[in-house]
């Protein structure tokens, strides 16, 4: 049984993702809402905790906003 290795995703492509700018991105690796890795120095989202983190934030709505 194999399983995919998820797709990693740049700084730029969760940008487009989320619509947020760089910045936020590095915030929410920094304060560790978003998972990352670096691979050679360049650093690495993987497209599953981009999901997690829209399902995170999707949580914290109330109930009559989340739809």
């Amino acid at each position: 049984m194999t399983t995919a290795a998820p797709e990693l995703l740049t700084v730029p492509e969760v940008m487009t993702r989320l619509k947020v700018g760089r910045t936020k991105v590095y915030d929410l690796i920094r304060t560790r809402r978003l998972v990352s890795i670096k691979v050679d120095g360049c650093r690495r989202i993987p497209d599953d905790a981009v999901r997690a983190f829209i399902r995170g934030q999707m949580g914290d709505l109330p109930d009559d906003e989340a739809s």
